[in-house]
């Protein structure tokens, strides 16, 4: 059986290749330093040290791998004009890519698409089209556009000079971090990590690489439990930079020989660490750049120095809000009481004179006079509270109920 040094001196990349990638993009792209976390130290037992690529140009690891791949084109290639298929970050990198090099770009994008990706891409200088519903029909589209004019086509993942870009990340990782122990990969086709886990293992094989995948678009989960590439009918996940039914064969192979582990993350642990990262750190990421953080508290070990990338930051604005209510309301930082109110003047006055004396703020009353019992006596008020938690809500509970109302629920 090869050893790992063996493997990857087969590989279809090699270190080489994401060393020649780095000096090739160095005067775009941003060398993004790591930033210590004690927050998710202290939480998961590890020491963490976040890779943010969301602070990359154009907001996601995407540009180094366009830049690599469309820098490397024949000037014939190049006079034919670009055309991509892509959920957003793949886009943003091939038409900034295009632009700087004087180059035309298409870009075919799900119709399902974040508005700022499409914006973006369109102020980089590109020609945008709006198709299908995910990346794969982006794709189909990308691909006749290609046949009918004779563009140049860049693949977002399946292709060696894109994943030797994005394996620059690991080369600042380990320059930044040298005895990193552990890197957590967002997964979508399979560029990204498939870049990271040759260029670490090149240089430390004794690196674990652990992809982290949306639950409902697990394709390279299932292709690893399958030992063979395998496709998904549809997808369904918030982290639409993710959602890709058909992994890349090329990045399949990589991922087989090279990564250790693949963990899979739901939309609401997603949410969750979005949530997290704007409260804690100050930090904006987008649903599948979260998916790495979402993957620490999934780890069996303690004790070692943890890089979990965060691929993006092209979140609009609609989701991150919603994705922000959905934290304060999960977390019971945002609450409503339901209680039973004599149906007299002045009682809101006194409920809220508590409520206010216990520290929280409220957001709502909703006065309910369908809810009117014992012959008009009594009503139901529901009131929508910011709290410090659960233990919160609960000691504002029994000061109520201490003054003699009657609490219906607190949820």
């Amino acid at each position: 059986m090869d050893t790992i040094k063996e493997k990857l001196m087969k590989s279809i990349l090699t270190l080489n290749d994401v060393q020649a990638a780095k000096e090739r993009i160095k005067d775009i792209c941003i060398h993004t330093n790591l930033i210590h976390s004690s927050v998710l130290s202290h939480c998961y037992g590890n020491d963490i040290y976040i890779k943010p690529e969301n602070l990359q140009t154009t907001g996601s690891f995407k540009l180094r791998g366009a830049l690599n791949k469309i820098s490397k084109l024949t000037d014939e290639q190049k006079s034919k004009g670009l055309v991509a298929a892509s959920a957003g970050n793949h886009a943003q990198g091939v038409a900034y890519s295009a632009q700087k090099l004087g180059i035309k770009a298409t870009i075919v994008m799900p119709k399902t698409t974040p508005l700022i990706k499409v914006e973006s891409t369109k102020q980089y200088g590109a020609e945008v089209v709006l198709t299908g519903t995910c990346y794969d029909d982006a794709y189909e589209e990308a691909k006749r556009l290609e046949n009918e004019h004779g563009y140049t086509f860049i693949h977002p993942f399946n292709d060696a000079d894109i994943m030797a870009g994005q394996g620059t990340i690991a080369l600042e990782i380990l320059e930044d971090l040298k005895d990193t122990n552990v890197i957590l990969v967002p997964i979508g086709g399979g560029g990204l990590i498939s870049g990271v886990s040759v260029a670490a293992k090149s240089i430390n094989p004794n690196i674990k690489i652990i992809g982290v995948e949306s639950e409902g678009a697990k394709a390279m989960r299932l292709s690893l439990d399958n030992n063979k590439l395998t496709n998904l009918d549809v997808v369904d996940t918030i982290a639409d930079g993710g959602a890709v039914k058909n992994p890349g064969d090329l990045a399949f192979e990589v991922v087989r020989q090279y990564v250790d582990d693949i963990i899979t993350i739901t939309d609401e642990e997603v949410i969750d660490s979005i949530f997290t990262l704007v409260e804690r750190h100050k930090i904006v990421a987008e649903a599948t750049g979260a998916l790495s953080i979402a993957a620490l508290k999934k780890l069996d070990f303690k004790g070692k120095k943890v890089v979990p990338i965060i691929s993006g930051g092209n979140i609009d604005i609609i989701t991150l809000t919603s994705a922000l209510n959905y934290g304060l309301i999960s977390r019971k930082r945002i609450a409503d009481l339901s209680l039973e109110l004599k149906n007299s003047p002045g009682q809101i006055s006194k409920i809220s004179s508590i409520i206010s004396e216990e520290g929280a703020n409220i957001v709502e009353i909703n006065h309910n006079h369908t809810k009117v019992m014992e012959h008009f006596k009594k009503v139901v008020v529901t009131i929508t509270i910011e709290t410090n938690g659960q233990d919160h809500i609960d000691h504002i509970t029994r000061s109520l109920e201490s003054k003699g109302y009657n609490v219906i629920s607190n949820s």
